[in-house]
Formats: structure tokens, C-alpha cells, sequence
């Protein structure tokens, strides 16, 4: 994409002149940007030559959906195209200054995610049955979080796996039997309101030291696999897990499970990255 395109798409979405622009690193999927506006104003954009359906819309809605809360800061929308009429598919935000963390900064964290979690969600997956992530997961409503992780997560990993030789054919189908056996794993809890794709990449500690969420994957799922996917690549210190459960203690034998949720992730970067995670994902496969 040509940046005149960008930037004439951005004008008019915002109705200011953009004065710079400048390519920000980071991410595996789209092209980011800090954009300054005429007047001063700084914003943040990111592109997609060739997206998939819904896919700068569906962050923004998500993005919208957890702001709901009040819980965790995270950037306000500010314009959001999918590229139809031949626009450029763009999705601008607020630009947040970055900092350092200060000695409050994971404890408040751990108390905003669980409070984030407590507002729940209608439905394990999303009622718009949005797909999210790179590999568009399906988001189908569940009442049971036992059928939404198996019919929306491990058995549409487990196609793709297959599809891409991704996994060694015997985790594959273990991967399958498990996903047929995850009652066993199931505790009853209501669909807590999750970002989805909580790694340390995805939150931002701002000049004040205050936590911000970008990236999501939102959607209603169990609460343990927000905290799974933060344990899985750290990044978050033991205050802030000591925090969350100060404010929402877990479900007796959590730590049992911590592996069950990051199999989904796991598998996800086998696919896309290969190495160590084709281990990693079955290891943790095996191990239920």
C-alpha cells in the first residue's frame, strides 16, 4: 500500500492533515504507524494490504468491549475501515507515551484483570461469532466452556495442524481425543470477559506507570486462560498474579490446568513459527 493512500485515508477519517509519519515495529501481521496531526496531535494507525474479512473492525469492537468496564486502560478507537470501496483497511487509535513500570504497576494490574474478568461475558465465544487471531479461531456461542474450547479452539487447531504438517500426526490426534474429553476439566464457571492474546507484547506500561491493553482477541472464555497465556511468555511479575487472586481467588486446582489452557497458544505458534513450540505443543498435549 502506498503511504499517500494512507495518509489520504486517515485525513479523511479523522478530518485533519497529517503532518508526519513514521513506521513503528513490532507485530507479525500488520504494518503500524505513529501519525502526527497538524495541531499536535500524535495517533497511532496500522494497515493491512490483504486483510481478512471484519478484521480491523472486529479489534475495534473488542477494544470498545473491554473499555465497557472500566477496569484496564486500553486505546480508544478513534477511526476503523475494513477496506471496502477500495479504502485502505486501517484501524487508527490514541497514541499512548510509554514508560517505565513503577512498584504499583503489576499489583494494580492483577486487580484490574480480575476485576475485567468479573464483568463476564454472554456467552463463551462472541455473540457476532467474530473470528480473532491470526488464524481466524471461530468464536461460535457456548454455554459450556468445555464445548467452546473444544469446538472453537483445539479441534480447529487441530485442522489446521493437520493441514500444515504443523504437528507430528500422533499429537494431532491426541489433540483431538482431548478436545473430546474436556468435561473432566470443567468447573462450571460463567464466561469471564477476556483480551485473548494476553502477552507481555500486548500490554503497554504508559509515563505514569499504569497498565494498557491493546491487541485483543476478546472474547467470553475461562478466566485461568487470560492468566495462562500471561504465565506462558512472563513478562508479568508474581505481584500481579498475587493481586488477581487477592481480588478473585481460583478455583481450587488451577495450577493443574495452567498447561491445559496454553495449549491452544501453543499450537498456534507451532503453526505460524515452528522450532521448539511443535515440542512444546505436544508436551502439553500428552500431559492430559
Amino acid at each position: 500500500m502506498e503511504r499517500t493512500d494512507l495518509i489520504e485515508a486517515i485525513e479523511r477519517a479523522l478530518d485533519a492533515e497529517v503532518s508526519s509519519i513514521a513506521r513503528v515495529h513490532g507485530g507479525d501481521v500488520a504494518q503500524s504507524f505513529r501519525i502526527s496531526l497538524a495541531g499536535g496531535r500524535t495517533v497511532f494507525a496500522k494497515t493491512h494490504a490483504d486483510p481478512p474479512p471484519h478484521f480491523f473492525t472486529t479489534e475495534a469492537s473488542g477494544l470498545a468491549w473491554l473499555a465497557e468496564v472500566g477496569a484496564v486502560a486500553v486505546p480508544t478507537p478513534l477511526a476503523v475501515s475494513d477496506g471496502s470501496d477500495g479504502a485502505p483497511a486501517l484501524l487508527v487509535l490514541e497514541w499512548i507515551d510509554t514508560g517505565r513500570a513503577v512498584s504499583t504497576t503489576d499489583d494494580a494490574l492483577g486487580h484490574q484483570l480480575a476485576a475485567m474478568h468479573d464483568a463476564g461475558a454472554p456467552c463463551f465465544g462472541r455473540k457476532d461469532r467474530a473470528t480473532t487471531g491470526s488464524r481466524r479461531l471461530p468464536n461460535e456461542p457456548h454455554d459450556r466452556w468445555s464445548t467452546f474450547y473444544a469446538e472453537c479452539r483445539l479441534l480447529p487447531l487441530a485442522r489446521l495442524a493437520a493441514e500444515s504438517s504443523a504437528l507430528p500426526e500422533p499429537s494431532i490426534t491426541a489433540l483431538e481425543r482431548l478436545a473430546g474429553s474436556l468435561d473432566r476439566f470443567d468447573d462450571g464457571a460463567p464466561p469471564a470477559r477476556l483480551h485473548g492474546d494476553l502477552w507481555a507484547g500486548n500490554r503497554l506500561v504508559d509515563v505514569d506507570g499504569a497498565s494498557w491493553l491493546i491487541d485483543p482477541a476478546a472474547h467470553g472464555g475461562h478466566r485461568e486462560f487470560d492468566l495462562a497465556m500471561m504465565r506462558l511468555f512472563g513478562g508479568f511479575s508474581p505481584a500481579c498474579f498475587a493481586a488477581y487472586a487477592e481480588q478473585h481467588p481460583l478455583t481450587d486446582g488451577w495450577q493443574d490446568r495452567v498447561s491445559l489452557h496454553q495449549i491452544a497458544p501453543l499450537v498456534v505458534h507451532a503453526i505460524k513459527f515452528g522450532g521448539g513450540y511443535v515440542a512444546a505443543a505436544s508436551d502439553a498435549i500428552y500431559r492430559y
